[in-house]
């Protein structure tokens, strides 16, 4: 893990902390709240991405920190590096696609097992152990990316673990925001929309940009009123 110093902003600065940002949607999420004067708290596994690492070098309230969403112990060193810094936002980016096609016959136990460790288990795990921080906030939210895909009422073939994975994280999500309720934390899966990026594919209905930006809009719009359900990118109520 990077362990520098951790800047400190103006006090009326918010700041994010998004998983998964060396590319695609978390890496352009970094990019726009930085634009918008908020301290970000940026992670990755293993090793920084290019355009990460060139951010952090442009943006003076950046901080990349290693992080391994799936192992524990990397979870807890995050939370005792953090000790004591307010966050406001949480955004649950960090996540796989089918390791192989997921149809029916490709599928295997681990593959689907290990989904479940990145897209399901990982969010709720990380959020949890930031809840002290998340408490400093006035106005705290944690936001998961989910998918359509995981929705009961969306129709499709195979991509067993990736469907179910999203399915589950977003019931994960329904109930932590039960628990948090009078801890008045803003809890809510985002369906990102079909998004050009490398699991989405060139073919995808919106760029990477179009999708941040409507997911950062409706962050800033959302209230306690919206906490426990399931938003589109551009603000709409998915169904479960």
């Amino acid at each position: 893990m990077n362990t520098g110093t951790l800047l400190e902003g103006n006090e009326n600065m918010e700041t994010v902390l998004v998983t998964g940002s060396s590319r695609g949607i978390g890496l352009e999420l970094t990019r726009q709240f930085l634009d918008l004067d908020y301290e970000v708290i940026a992670t990755y596994r293993g090793k920084p991405s290019s355009s990460l690492s060139q951010l952090a070098g442009e943006h003076q309230y950046l901080r990349l920190i290693n992080l391994e969403v799936t192992h524990q112990d990397s979870i807890l060193g995050l939370a005792k590096h953090l000790k004591g810094i307010k966050l406001d936002i949480i955004v649950n980016n960090a996540g796989i696609s089918d390791p192989s096609d997921g149809d029916l016959d490709s599928l295997t136990a681990v593959d689907w097992a290990n989904t479940f460790a990145v897209n399901t288990i990982a969010p709720l795990m990380v959020s949890r152990a930031l809840l002290d921080n998340l408490r400093l906030s006035s106005n705290p939210r944690i936001i998961t990316i989910s998918s359509q895909m995981g929705s009961l009422n969306h129709q499709g073939t195979g991509r067993y673990a990736y469907r179910s994975s999203k399915a589950a994280a977003n019931k994960v999500m329904q109930v932590l925001a039960q628990d948090l309720d009078a801890d008045k934390i803003i809890v809510c899966p985002i369906h990102p929309g079909w998004v050009q990026t490398d699991m989405g594919g060139t073919m995808a209905d919106i760029t990477v940009v179009q999708s941040a930006t409507g997911i950062i809009d409706l962050i800033h719009h959302l209230t306690m009123e919206h906490s426990g359900r399931f938003f589109t990118w551009n603000g709409e109520e998915h169904q479960w």
